[in-house]
């Protein structure tokens, strides 16, 4: 039996592990950590029995995951749910972009233009996005399986944000566009700025802004069942610094980073792969607060207060220039901030009438300051009354979930900017985005292509680059 080793347990790694297993392989995750998971997972942060997500928190693009849906991980107790408002991208004046599950919903709740052009670039690619995500979640350098879909997609996410906000000529609309591109963490005017943006809102609009019933950790845990059931074993509490710590196996598989791949394999790692592994480029940071907030947050805009999700960053040009000083290194004193009301759709979060409030904000690289009062201010700003609702708060900093997550350099919670040549692309450039160049040896982690997400498709892809290198004959070259 053909065996491997999987470094690193965040929901790559276990995908990359199923789809090993589920191809016959004897397969050992190692993780650091003293559970898997990564960036799902969940836990009591502040008051007994009040749940928080660790990090990742919404899940539009694990519900309609290519290699998720065909795991039936609702026998081991996975289940999502979905609120009653996706999002809301609230304004001064006590108006809000409100996106809604129904494409249509969301263009008549805009009106006029905006709804007639939200409707022209949205319908056609989420009619389409089952067949779509197989395309978009994979290698950019292959044949596409849809090139018409994917040409039809791909046409806009090509554009810089600001460039295709400019379709809308109301603030709600280039507002509410404008915070689903900033999970790009990057400047508005740089091109496929808009991608991100983009494949959220459509992956939204097909299956939902989901959260999974008992926090993110669920995936992560249902996952590890699978993974059991296939014969697979995770061991916790066991980093791997080098590559004398990696037992014997036919492949290994890594969800880290490639800094820390470059630090394990060094010298073993082809000269080219070894410079770009060394030289692959973090984002900017995030700055999270979880709170606990009595009565719920007393947001001005209605719909936010039915919202799972909702993005403070005021109007589009505020957005921007936001975006802009973080990409340059200088803390905004009114940074965009995402906040999670993952409760309304999951009410076991709560304990009694309070409630668990997830946030964070986009910080720079590394910042060392301590935005808490930043992210606060945000909140009040839409929701007046707030600060007295709180009843209590627990803080991670940029040093705090690299500490957490090691996958998190300098707080940067998308394992590595996603500049064009990065996303697209991955570390290096190469068609084979997952291969390190060593024989055996494949990279797995959000730094390669279709990038973050509690998707499990950067696994899944390199565990099937592995296997095909294995059926090749690579099993007689043991790695």
């Amino acid at each position: 039996m053909s065996t491997a080793v999987v470094v690193g347990g965040g929901p790559n790694g276990l995908a990359a592990a199923v789809r090993l297993a589920r191809a016959g392989l004897r397969v050992t995750v190692l993780e650091a950590a003293d559970e898997v998971g990564g960036g799902a997972r969940s836990g009591e942060a502040i008051l007994p029995g009040l749940l928080h997500d660790h990090c990742s928190a919404i899940h539009p693009m694990t519900v309609g995951s290519p290699f998720l849906r065909g795991l039936d991980l609702g026998r081991h107790g996975l289940e999502f749910r979905l609120p009653e408002i996706d999002c809301a991208h609230p304004l001064d004046d006590g108006t809000a972009g409100v996106l809604h599950r129904s494409v249509a919903a969301t263009a008549a709740g805009l009106g006029g233009v905006d709804g007639a052009r939200w409707r022209r670039l949205f319908a056609g690619p989420v009619a389409g996005y089952d067949e779509l995500a197989g395309d978009l979640m994979g290698p950019l350098l292959r044949p596409p399986r849809h090139p018409l879909r994917l040409a039809r997609f791909g046409v806009p996410a090509v554009l810089p944000a600001a460039a295709l906000a400019r379709a809308f000529p109301g603030e709600r609309a280039r507002a509410l566009f404008g915070g689903a591109a900033a999970h790009a963490f990057r400047p508005f005017d740089r091109p496929f700025s808009a991608a991100i943006g983009l494949g959220l809102l459509t992956a939204g609009h097909r299956h939902g802004w989901a959260v999974a019933v008992g926090g993110s950790g669920s995936i992560s845990r249902a996952l590890a069942a699978r993974l059991a059931e296939l014969g697979g074993t995770v061991e916790t509490g066991v980093p791997v610094r080098s590559a004398s710590g990696l037992p014997p196996a036919d492949l290994v598989l890594y969800d880290l980073t490639p800094g820390a791949v470059a630090g394990i394999l060094g010298d073993r790692l082809p000269p080219r792969t070894l410079r770009a592994y060394r030289r692959f480029r973090h984002g900017p940071g995030a700055f999270k607060v979880d709170f606990a907030v009595a009565g719920g947050v007393p947001w001005t805009a209605e719909a936010a207060r039915r919202a799972g999700t909702v993005h403070l960053g005021g109007p589009f040009a505020e957005l921007a220039a936001t975006e802009r000083e973080i990409a340059a290194g200088r803390m905004p004193e009114r940074p965009f901030v995402l906040v999670g009301q993952q409760y309304l759709a999951d009410p076991g979060r709560s304990v009694g009438d309070v409630h668990p409030v997830w946030a964070y904000a986009h910080v720079p690289h590394g910042y060392p300051g301590d935005a808490t009062e930043a992210i606060t201010a945000q909140i009040e700003r839409f929701a007046p009354g707030f600060r007295e609702r709180v009843v209590g708060r627990a803080v991670r900093s940029t040093a705090g979930f690299a500490a957490d997550n090691p996958n998190f350099v300098g707080g940067d919670i998308m394992t590595g900017a996603k500049d064009a040549a990065q996303l697209l692309l991955g570390p290096r450039p190469t068609a084979h985005p997952y291969a390190t160049g060593l024989p055996g040896h494949y990279l797995c982690s959000a730094a390669t292509p279709p990038g973050p997400g509690v998707h499990g498709m950067c696994g899944a892809n390199a565990a099937e680059a592995a296997l095909r290198w294995l059926q090749r004959g690579g099993e007689s070259r043991r790695a």
